[in-house]
């Protein structure tokens, strides 16, 4: 008699990426409660299905504690018509959704295979050991964010810090920790990170310059300068149409077993003994 094997699907209980926290808020007083049924009546009213708006209103609510908590997932699951299952699922997926309580500035460290070869594991290392813990910032390894061009690329809070490097990086930190406006690469004087929920969910942005137009920088059009000095061009759409012949139509494959059941195994296969 063979006996049992469990296997454990999913993170560890002891893992910190649990949506259920210790402390983490189960339900929200009446008057949070009714400031969130209203802004989430106005995302909803911006998509033709109320369940297209489960991004941004994870956005709405994480920006209310910082990151999602039990009461989160319950209210946009009631709001939506959604499982609990099917709301977790989308908020463990993205990992733009935080599931553990997340300071003001979220700085997080391009480690992937390009910022890493120019120093990002270098730059981790080093706040790693000038934070030692300090609660006043949350750090973490992020996944590319296609700022390849400008790596080691820095994030705080989703807003790019170019061209990092470990003093460069300690820097940023400390004048983050200080309460110093901080100014991003490209874009405007950081905000919070609820705050930055907020903006995520659609709602206006109040930072001044905002919403000005962004430009790609010089190494981001290298490739372009160096082919117009060059005199290069991309051919022109109807010299590519012309270059790709008409499908054969007797050699399009067609379905013609959509209504038809599945075949049964092949004699060919052997069969092993039974378990």
């Amino acid at each position: 008699m063979h006996e049992p094997v469990f296997v454990a699907f999913g993170p560890k209980p002891e893992e910190r990426v649990q949506l259920v926290q210790p402390g983490a808020r189960r339900s929200y007083p009446d008057a949070v409660l009714g400031r969130l049924t209203r802004d989430a009546a106005e995302i909803i009213a911006r998509y033709p299905h109320p369940r297209s708006a489960i991004i941004p209103i994870l956005h709405l609510l994480q920006a209310e504690d910082g990151y999602l908590t039990p009461a989160a997932i319950d209210f946009c699951s009631a709001t939506l018509s959604l499982t609990g299952a099917e709301v977790a699922a989308v908020a463990t997926f993205y990992s733009m959704y935080r599931r553990e309580p997340t300071a003001n500035y979220l700085v997080g460290v391009c480690t992937n295979t390009l910022c890493a070869v120019m120093g990002g594991d270098a730059i981790y290392d080093a706040l790693t050991e000038h934070l030692d813990g300090d609660d006043a910032i949350t750090l973490e390894h992020i996944e590319c964010n296609a700022a390849c061009d400008y790596a080691p690329v820095v994030m705080v809070n989703w807003e790019f810090f170019d061209n990092q490097t470990p003093e460069s990086a300690r820097t940023l930190v400390d004048d983050l920790r200080s309460g110093a406006p901080v100014t991003p690469t490209r874009g405007a004087t950081l905000c919070t990170f609820r705050e930055t929920s907020r903006i995520l969910a659609g709602f206006p942005d109040p930072r001044p310059g905002a919403g000005g137009t962004a430009t790609a920088g010089p190494a981001t059009l290298a490739g372009l300068t160096i082919a117009r000095e060059r005199g290069m061009a991309a051919p022109s759409t109807d010299d590519r149409r012309a270059e790709v012949p008409a499908p054969d139509a007797a050699a399009v494959p067609t379905d013609s077993t959509r209504d038809k059941p599945a075949p049964a195994p092949s004699a060919d296969v052997p069969k092993g003994p039974r378990p």
